[in-house]
């Protein structure tokens, strides 16, 4: 789907939820399919915007400033900065609290995408996604590499899943598929919830 304001095959985009990156892109998508809702017939895009430092950018665009959107969006603990200032720049709040920003429909993940999804699935159920993948045998090596021996599970698997160039991006959908729809980490479930409230 193209972006807010722009007529894409048979409607416009009313929505525009504000992603770190393609991984997080993907996996809002993929809940989205799951429960059964239609980003695209429903107007919303889902919009990486290539890190949290870009976030000013993008908010200037479909923010009340420029295409005046219906806004949400979601980042990793550690850019929650780069969001609220960029919120605060935009004229959406002053000295924002996390409440504050969820209200306006920004959610952080503790501490990132794949710690929220490896939590909400459990270590067992993720290494077996990555054996049906065939790499689990990787994975078992990432785990006895000096750094890694020993470290929580979680851990290891958070690591794995962010090497590779596009693992992260290949497993993200994935990882949301496994998931108990009861059991969707809340800035996920939350931030898709604002859009279509």
């Amino acid at each position: 789907m193209q972006t807010a304001g722009v007529d894409t095959p048979g409607h416009l985009a009313r929505a525009v939820v504000l992603v770190e990156g393609t991984s997080d892109q993907r996996a809002l998508e993929a809940l989205a399919r799951r429960r059964s809702r239609s980003l695209d017939t429903e107007g919303v895009s889902v919009v990486p915007i290539g890190g949290a430092q870009a976030i000013g950018r993008f908010l200037e665009r479909f923010g009340p400033s420029g295409l005046d959107a219906r806004l949400a969006g979601l980042c990793d603990a550690g850019e929650e900065g780069d969001f609220r200032r960029g919120l605060e720049r935009a004229g959406l709040g002053d000295g924002l609290t996390r409440a504050e920003m969820e209200r306006l429909g920004f959610f952080v993940c503790v501490a990132d995408l794949e710690d929220e999804l490896i939590r909400a699935l459990g270590v067992s159920v993720v290494e077996q996604i990555v054996a049906g993948r065939g790499e689990l045998r990787s994975f078992r090596t990432l785990q006895k590499q000096p750094e890694w021996r020993g470290r929580a599970p979680e851990d290891q698997l958070r690591r794995f899943l962010g090497s590779g160039g596009r693992r992260k991006i290949e497993y993200a959908p994935l990882l949301v598929d496994a998931l108990d729809l009861d059991r969707v980490p809340r800035p996920l479930d939350r931030v898709l919830a604002h859009i279509w409230a």
